[in-house]
């Protein structure tokens, strides 16, 4: 099985979120499932089921969180030669040369990525066109219109 790339950001966010779940969403399920079970018939009820519910996903995001942290390579940005690249972990502020709006985006891992906040998948299409590229260089984004080009304004190691 491939390495999957992450930021150290991301395994800490990976890392809380397990955490939370075994420490907090266990045990309080647990519960639930022992309250549920007080109140009799556990064919017909309701809160059972949910509990045992709730318990399956939480349970199964555990294992998915637990087989993502083992498979990954996490890449520190501070550890890496900075330069005027993009690179992955880097942020990126890009020019659209038809339009002239500009926006930034920082490169990550796909588990990471949140377009809303500013964090595009390394996969992505436009991640992909800026990998490897500096600043000043132009670059082609493959978009469902038509292609696009941007500008590489500024590089960022934040």
């Amino acid at each position: 099985m491939q390495k999957t790339a992450m930021t150290v950001e991301g395994e800490i966010a990976l890392r809380e979120e397990l955490n939370h779940l075994i420490k907090v969403v266990r045990p309080r399920i647990i519960s639930d499932i022992a309250t549920a079970r007080e109140h009799g018939d556990l064919k017909e009820n309701a809160e059972y089921h949910a509990a045992r519910e709730q318990q399956s996903f939480a349970e199964g995001r555990i294992q998915e969180i637990e087989s993502k942290l083992s498979n990954i390579q996490v890449i520190d940005i501070h550890k890496v030669p900075h330069g005027d690249k993009v690179i992955f972990g880097s942020t990126a502020t890009i020019i659209n040369l038809e339009s002239d709006q500009t926006v930034t985006y920082k490169i990550v891992g796909d588990d990471e990525a949140e377009v809303k906040l500013g964090k595009i998948s390394y996969q992505s299409p436009i991640a992909r066109a800026l990998m490897g590229k500096e600043i000043g260089e132009v670059v082609v984004v493959k978009a469902p219109s038509g292609d696009v080009e941007y500008e590489i304004d500024q590089v960022e190691f934040i």
